[in-house]
């Protein structure tokens, strides 16, 4: 505007351009999903299935307690990291591990099954922030990874993102994995999908070009 308007110097080329960075393309296999949550303790398990079943960050995924489950609607009602609040049903799977944590207890869901399985004074104590908690977990699952034999690099985030793929390959709904990752912009949506978006198809180019009667009609055919 400056330079096309005012006169200003065009210094364009003066300013250098970098590429935006590619997004992260690791997706899990079921294979190892599954060996994962085979090998778990049971605090581990419910973690890493927040984090595949309903693809929540791993961080939310350690602060989800009992008072956000909805028992009647199976539910779970969270805040995200970005302070939007998401509702998401739970899977069978989700809902008989949650029904064995004290639900009228306040302690984070995960923390709970972690109490009940160690002494909470030699390996967790009741002050453990968040934060250390997730340091744990994370030092813990790259544990797992080697206890089943998995030797590429899989972090707690590649299962939010194999979820969300694999929506994505069920559903060609890019507004229905919106809804699952919680995003309020579709761009970050994309981000996760970058890698995986259909190809465009020359039938498809041809069906858009006719009129919307026409299109109806060979549905109905």
């Amino acid at each position: 505007m400056l330079w096309e308007e005012h006169g200003a110097p065009k210094i364009d080329q003066h300013i250098t351009r970098y590429a935006a960075p590619s997004p992260r393309n690791v997706t899990a296999e079921r294979s190892e999903i599954d060996a994962l949550l085979g090998h778990a303790a049971p605090h581990m398990r419910l973690w890493l299935l927040l984090c595949s079943d309903l693809a929540i960050r791993s961080g939310t995924a350690t602060r989800i307690a009992p008072q956000n489950y909805r028992p009647q609607a199976r539910t779970l009602q969270f805040t995200t990291k970005y302070r939007e609040t998401a509702t998401l049903p739970v899977t069978e799977e989700l809902r008989a591990l949650i029904e064995t944590c004290d639900l009228n207890d306040p302690t984070p869901l995960v923390r709970q099954l972690w109490i009940r399985a160690h002494n909470p004074r030699a390996r967790l104590r009741s002050n453990t922030c968040d934060r250390q908690m997730s340091i744990q977990l994370r030092t813990q699952f790259r544990q797992l990874l080697k206890d089943v034999n998995i030797t590429r690099r899989i972090t707690p985030h590649d299962l939010r993102r194999t979820t969300a793929t694999a929506m994505y390959r069920a559903t060609r709904d890019v507004r229905e994995v919106q809804a699952l990752l919680t995003h309020k912009r579709l761009n970050s949506t994309i981000w996760y999908l970058d890698h995986n978006l259909t190809p465009v198809s020359r039938p498809t180019l041809e069906l858009i070009k006719r009129p919307p009667a026409a299109e109806s009609e060979d549905r109905t055919a």
